[in-house]
């Protein structure tokens, strides 16, 4: 659990403050407005959705996506470009394919990925390294000093986070945004070759760490899936052969948790 628990929270800084906030503003302006449930500053936005089997177009699981949940509740227009069983080095194909398609079509950008780098055991590794280099000083001196430089290594988990993020923040100056952190992993086959243990059985790596970095919805907890209890099973495809990918059901709570968030962030 804590393993899984190390790759959820690598993406979490956003204060669960947070979620009583958007929970208020939801209660002021819970009327309809343009076929929106929720009239927000969301309403029309145009949000390009970068991700894995969750987020793909294909509807892994299930027979609507959180995103298109997002588009009744807060009116958003979605883009997505989600790849079943794409890791963080596929989000940085998926940034790119993005961009040759124009930025300027978008206004916010979505990332919700990172259960595949801990199922492929990849290591949490760093996000820094240290060297020496001469910086400026008062009076025209010089100083020799450490400086701080991301690791871009895509054999960690970090290290692609870093080449991700260095990437889109480029490439998209003027766009919101926003990573939100896997949800729980249950139990999953998918033929013989492809078994994967709950998030109870720690991966390869055996890291245990807790970090928080970089600014995230914390759909881990606030969606409140937990497909290691029975009756969540509910809320996923199949409870004997998938509780990975959540089905419509757990698509829609999934949703909800997003949106309340959403009303607390600006959409540029």
């Amino acid at each position: 659990m804590k393993s899984l628990r190390a790759y959820f929270y690598i993406l979490l800084l956003i204060s669960y403050a947070m979620q009583s906030f958007a929970e208020n503003a939801a209660i002021a302006g819970n009327s309809p407005a343009g076929g929106a449930e929720i009239k927000s500053q969301w309403q029309n936005k145009r949000i390009a959705f970068l991700g894995d089997s969750i987020t793909d177009k294909c509807h892994v699981g299930t027979t609507k996506n959180y995103w298109q949940y997002l588009e009744e509740i807060l009116g958003i227009k979605p883009a997505v470009y989600g790849i079943n069983g794409d890791n963080f080095c596929g989000i940085l194909k998926q940034a790119k394919r993005l961009k040759s398609d124009g930025a300027e079509k978008i206004d916010a950008i979505m990332i919700f990925a990172g259960t595949n780098d801990y199922n492929g055991s990849v290591p949490i590794g760093q996000w820094y390294k240290y060297e020496e280099a001469e910086a400026p000083i008062a009076n025209g001196k010089t100083q020799i000093r450490k400086r701080r430089i991301h690791i871009m290594d895509s054999s960690t988990f970090k290290g692609r986070i870093n080449a991700a993020m260095a990437y889109i923040k480029e490439n998209f100056p003027d766009k919101q945004i926003i990573l939100i952190t896997p949800i729980h992993r249950g139990f999953a086959k998918f033929g013989e070759g492809n078994v994967q243990p709950d998030e109870s059985f720690p991966n390869r790596i055996g890291e245990y760490i807790d970090s928080y970095v970089v600014p995230v919805i914390d759909l881990n907890s606030l969606s409140g899936l937990f497909p290691n209890t029975p009756s969540h099973a509910q809320y996923f495809h199949k409870k004997d052969t998938d509780l990975l990918h959540p089905n419509a059901k757990g698509h829609e709570k999934m949703a909800s948790a997003i949106a309340y968030a959403l009303l607390a962030i600006s959409p540029r």
